[in-house]
């Protein structure tokens, strides 16, 4: 089986084509022939080492790879899915099977949703990871409908979801955004776009005069952002707090991985998806063998989507 990994941790030129043994499933898992695997900042992170305490006891090698979109061909004993099935699945790229960058991908039933028939293989690839982080810090942080959630790095992936799910839920969103990404990050709906910089808890305290009530800090800005907050309010972050917290106000810090298996979750943004609530952005297809290129793009940053890797 083809396989995108590396022997050791390093740069984007550590990623090579392996040959693995194919996977099977196990009582309620399901294989997945992968058609698209999406490029995550995760997926750099893993293949540099910056998460090496994961992988304890494991020798290798390391396959990135927390999405992946494509077809069910074979099913473990009890498995509520059937061959031929389309869909995607997130993955825990730090399990001794790795992640998703694999031509065959053997993932529990719980982490998979089944994709529209509109939706094809490298768009519902950028689509569950995200979403599911997304939905935690929503839930984590708890707001009523009416009440104002700041967005930073609205125009990314990550920010886009956050956007749109917020709205979804009835909230307010105030988001940041760079010049040349204000239009985009207004399509998906955000109420006020606030210019993005080191004044921006000035700008969003100018549109929400005594602070929102809650803020996902996706661009992870920190400090910078505590002044947009009123006093009692909560951040949500994705990689961890490490800033200074002030007037009562508390981050909720949440790991995705720690849900994959969340069937609950996960159905029901099958079904938002189903209803087209997203908006789901491919910034550029790339064939699985070009992921060392993938990465250096990746970490060039500037990219608005997600890249993807073609398995087909």
């Amino acid at each position: 089986m083809r396989a995108i990994g590396a022997t050791e941790f390093g740069g984007p030129e550590k990623l090579q084509v392996l040959d693995l043994p194919e996977p099977h499933p196990g009582p309620a898992q399901v294989r997945i022939r992968v058609h698209a695997a999406t490029v995550n900042p995760t997926d750099s992170g893993l293949r540099s080492g910056r998460y090496r305490d994961r992988h304890a006891d494991q020798s290798g090698p390391f396959i990135p790879g927390a999405d992946a979109a494509g077809v069910v061909d074979e099913v473990g004993d009890g498995s509520r899915w059937q061959v031929g099935d389309r869909v995607a699945a997130i993955v825990v790229p730090y399990r001794p099977a790795g992640g998703a960058y694999v031509d065959e991908l053997v993932v529990p039933d719980a982490s998979v949703l089944r994709l529209p028939d509109d939706v094809d293989f490298p768009a519902g690839s950028t689509f569950l990871m995200n979403a599911l982080t997304a939905r935690l810090l929503l839930d984590e942080l708890g707001l009523s409908r009416g009440q104002v959630l700041a967005v930073t790095g609205a125009a990314g992936a990550f920010g886009g979801y956050v956007v749109q799910m917020a709205k979804a839920d009835g909230l307010r969103v105030v988001a940041d955004a760079a010049e040349k990404d204000e239009e985009l990050v207004s399509t998906l709906g955000a109420d006020h776009v606030v210019r993005r910089g080191d004044d921006v808890a000035e700008r969003i305290r100018e549109v929400v005069p005594d602070g929102v009530d809650g803020l996902v800090d996706g661009s992870v800005q920190a400090d910078l952002l505590v002044p947009a907050v009123k006093d009692g309010g909560v951040i949500g972050s994705v990689r961890g707090w490490s800033g200074a917290l002030e007037r009562g106000i508390t981050a909720r810090p949440v790991l995705v991985y720690d849900s994959a298996e969340r069937a609950d979750l996960i159905q029901g943004l099958e079904e938002q998806l189903a209803r087209g609530v997203y908006t789901l952005r491919v910034a550029q297809l790339l064939p699985a063998e070009q992921a060392e290129q993938a990465h250096r793009k990746l970490e060039a940053g500037g990219i608005r989507g997600r890249l993807v890797l073609d398995f087909s």
